[in-house]
């Protein structure tokens, strides 16, 4: 599969407390590298940051992490991971990620993955970027906040057209074939700028 030449990927600058989230961060770092992928990342050194981060590079894969510099003494604790890009600002930060970027894969996380994943899912429902968003769902992480999405559809405040826009699955594998089979939904909104 060489549809995509970077993927995003938004995660935890935490191990969290299920050892399965360091394995699948270390799964999908095997599975880009097998499949020539680079990554783009947050790039942080601590949790599952660095664990697929450090995967990928160990494996002789492209890195490249964006970090905020007053980010950098609290997510960088050890060396450098690939290729270090240090902007200014946390909006700055997401939109060099989602430029150098083909698609978007979500990881378990807190507060700053579901910020970086929102404002990914709200820039594809307006047409300034086209690329597929996906969720893979490690022991359930993403139950709720799928659960949610279903519900905010049902109600009226998710276009069914836009529910489309996140792709979920449980295995790496299966989340990358989603991703290249995606389509953007019919009747989306281009914007002439690109990503701010």
């Amino acid at each position: 599969m060489n549809t995509f030449q970077r993927i995003c990927v938004f995660c935890g600058a935490s191990r969290g407390i299920d050892p399965s989230y360091a394995a699948a961060a270390v799964a999908l770092g095997q599975l880009l590298v097998r499949h020539k992928i680079g990554l783009v990342y947050g790039g942080g050194t601590v949790g599952l940051m660095g664990i697929i981060a450090r995967t990928v590079a160990d494996a002789g894969g492209e890195v490249i992490g964006i970090i905020p510099g007053a980010l950098t003494g609290k997510e960088i604790v050890s060396e450098v991971i690939g290729e270090m890009m240090v902007v200014n600002t946390m909006h700055e930060r997401k939109a060099q990620m989602a430029r150098l970027a083909d698609a978007f894969i979500a990881l378990p996380g807190g507060y700053g993955t579901l910020d970086e994943l929102f404002e990914a899912i709200t820039w594809a429902q307006l047409g300034i970027h086209h690329k597929p968003i996906g969720l893979l769902n490690v022991h359930g992480f993403f139950g709720p906040l799928i659960a949610w999405i279903d519900q905010a559809s049902a109600a009226g405040f998710i276009g069914s057209q836009h529910r489309q826009l996140v792709q979920v699955a449980v295995d790496g594998e299966e989340l990358l074939q989603q991703l290249a089979d995606a389509e953007a939904p019919a009747g989306l909104v281009t914007w002439s700028a690109v990503v701010p």
